[in-house]
């Protein structure tokens, strides 16, 4: 895989007080300078410019895949798993650190995103990973860190996941983490706390955990971490009880019972149980050796097989180790970044969405590959989500290349979308597919009205509270972004007016902010959340003078930056004064432009300042640069930068301005 150059670092995110970029483009000319001529004019260039770019990053299989770039709690912990499995080698050490040591503030700290505040976790493992690379205690960029990781609270302040790792080498205690027994791979689906009241990605990796949990193995240290202490002799103080009056006590006081449990549980239940989560774990391995397509689950799911007696060799640790070293990102400069995770299918299908609403024609080469690729990937077995329906006939669409066990219904509401937009020759598969998926995505309705992105009714409250789950979202309730893409599709399907559609419908007008905005569950933030309704509503025959739309123009009017464009910091899901507040942004600045065009505001001055930012700051070969994270994993806990996204969504909202949506009501596909 080859590095891309777009998304390196750059400047630092603003005050909650400032709304203005100071970007440039590739030439000198400042972001949001007014391009030549009228907006059309200007538009229409810049459309010519990123349809030629978009082209040419298409795989010659008919994909597109930008970087998913993360934070380096990921590039540490496969250094961690490479050491804990005796396979660490000088050269992946010495690329992993080079990335690690570029992400580094001048404070001596890492942050979780572009521009963001020290995060205590991520820059205690970093640390760690570059103690095994090498660098020494006292240099004067690992004394910084240290210095600021005991300012913080040392390692007693860092998250559960961050001091598993730490207790895989004695640096602590395993008595000292919270338990979770792998007995719980028994509990049926009606009981609480059973495994699949859990969000897909955190149940795929709290099954090996629960392992790893039970083995507590320890590997010898190659060095101490005194250093990271406030006090080496007292690393964990104690900490009083919450009331047992109130939920937080509750858990705490469950997890001293199961501490109990460990030390009593019957050993051939405790075996069995072993045993049942290996089964489970190797029965969800994919076909290229992971898990999920995720790098966490897979990370340990390795380490609990390999502590079940499965030997490096043998055929799952094997393709486990190969699929874990396609997450890598070699760069120029011979740094190695690991990717979270993979987006080919998510970015594929807003790639050609992008294309065909930025003119190309439906019968384009590139399209009808994209289209056959899309196709090829369609699942068609049942996963976990069969559990909470049964009986469902699969169908949709997963995030990464291989995750048969895991389709999404956010995938596969965009991927409609794409194939609607394309002439394939081959019509009636096409249209099979599209039936399935539809059919599928229906079935996957919350009791609410509203979609989740993996499952359906995955709501219940208990296990965001438990203490081994602070490492961020583990449910997978409804969001506003998922249920306004399913809403778009069905419009464009004819069902606008179908029942489940109007429950959809229902639902995004009472989660309206009383601001006028949308929450963004998987993208940052409230102009991703309010990008995505306003298009779904008025797809769905909301008229643009509804009042909720109105709202929804108002707010994004207020918020858009002095520049033209828009911007919105990840600070904004722990702080309302960040809401739509940021650096612009190429992606969204296309998301608050989509919402406005689909609100009929074509002709206004906040669309026209927006069209004129993107022409402004696109760079000559046609892409635009974008370091700061607009994806989310977790809210506030997991951000991501789609590398992808700076390109797809100006040239879907550029498009859109100068030729409409192709699929909305009275379109022809062009």
């Amino acid at each position: 895989m080859t590095a891309t150059t777009d998304g390196s670092a750059g400047a630092g995110a603003p005050g909650a007080e400032s709304g203005s970029g100071t970007g440039t483009k590739a030439g000198g000319a400042p972001a949001g300078a007014d391009p030549a001529g009228p907006p059309e004019e200007a538009a229409r260039a810049a459309v010519a410019r990123a349809t030629a770019h978009l082209l040419a990053r298409q795989d010659p299989a008919g994909w597109w895949k930008g970087d998913l770039q993360t934070n380096v709690t990921m590039d540490a912990e496969d250094l961690l798993l490479r050491q804990f499995l005796g396979i660490r080698d000088e050269r992946t050490t010495r690329a992993a650190a080079l990335f690690i040591r570029g992400e580094q503030g001048p404070d001596g700290t890492w942050a979780t995103f572009h521009g963001g505040p020290p995060d205590l976790s991520a820059t205690v493992e970093a640390y760690v990973a570059l103690r095994l690379a090498g660098d020494a205690p006292d240099a004067p960029h690992m004394a910084k860190a240290s210095a600021w990781i005991r300012s913080a609270g040392g390692l007693a302040g860092a998250r559960v996941f961050t001091r598993i790792w730490l207790a895989l080498f004695g640096w602590w205690r395993w008595e000292d983490l919270p338990q979770v027994p792998p007995e719980l791979v028994f509990l049926p689906p009606w009981v609480p706390l059973n495994i699949y009241d859990f969000g897909c990605w955190a149940r795929q990796t709290i099954v090996p955990l629960t392992v790893v949990s039970a083995k507590r193995p320890v590997r010898p240290a190659p060095f101490s971490l005194d250093e990271l202490h406030t006090d080496a002799r007292d690393p964990n103080p104690a900490r009083p009880l919450a009331p047992a009056t109130t939920w937080e006590g509750v858990f705490q006081r469950l997890d001293k019972v199961l501490h109990v449990y460990h030390r009593v549980a019957p050993r051939r239940l405790r075996k069995a149980a072993m045993e049942h989560a290996a089964r489970w774990i190797v029965e969800r391995q994919e076909n290229d050796g992971c898990w999920g397509g995720i790098q966490p689950p897979a990370v340990y799911s390795l380490i609990a097989l390999h502590l079940l007696g499965y030997q490096l060799g043998h055929p799952v640790m094997k393709a486990g180790l190969e699929s874990l070293d396609r997450f890598a990102v070699w760069r120029e400069d011979g740094a190695r970044m690991i990717e979270a995770c993979q987006s080919p299918v998510w970015d594929t299908c807003l790639a050609a969405i992008a294309l065909a609403d930025a003119g190309l024609p439906a019968d384009h080469p590139a399209l009808v590959q994209a289209a056959d690729w899309m196709l090829a990937e369609e699942i068609d077995r049942t996963g976990d989500w069969a559990v909470r329906r049964p009986g469902l006939a699969p169908g949709g669409w997963a995030f990464e290349f291989h995750n048969d066990t895991y389709p999404d219904i956010d995938d596969t509401a965009e991927v409609v979308l794409a194939l609607r937009r394309i002439k394939h020759p081959q019509p009636a598969r096409v249209e099979a597919a599209i039936k399935r998926g539809l059919s599928w995505t229906l079935g996957m309705q919350s009791k609410n009205g509203a979609w989740g992105a993996f499952d359906a009714d995955n709501t219940s409250p208990f296990p965001n509270r438990l203490p081994f789950c602070d490492f961020g979202e583990v449910i997978d309730p409804p969001s506003a972004d998922v249920t306004a893409h399913v809403v778009e599709m069905l419009a464009a399907e004819g069902r606008g007016q179908h029942p489940r559609t109007r429950r959809g419908v229902d639902w995004l007008l009472a989660e309206q902010e009383p601001s006028g905005a949308w929450f963004g569950r998987w993208g940052t933030n409230y102009v991703y959340g309010t990008g995505s309704v306003v298009p779904a509503l008025t797809a769905a025959g909301i008229a643009p003078s509804h009042p909720a739309v109105r709202r929804a123009v108002g707010w994004l009017e207020s918020v858009q930056n002095e520049d033209g464009g828009w911007g919105e910091d990840q600070r904004s899901y722990q702080d309302p004064a960040w809401a739509g507040r940021g650096e612009s942004t190429a992606s969204q600045t296309g998301w608050a432009l989509l919402a406005l065009l689909a609100a009929g505001e074509r002709e206004s001055k906040a669309v026209e300042r927006g069209v004129a930012w993107l022409a402004a700051a696109q760079r000559e070969d046609g892409s635009w640069d974008e370091p700061h994270f607009t994806g989310t994993g977790f809210p506030w806990d997991f951000s991501i930068n789609y590398h992808l996204y700076r390109q797809v969504f100006p040239l879907t909202a550029l498009g859109r301005y100068l030729g409409g949506d192709p699929l909305a009501p009275g379109a022809e596909v062009r």
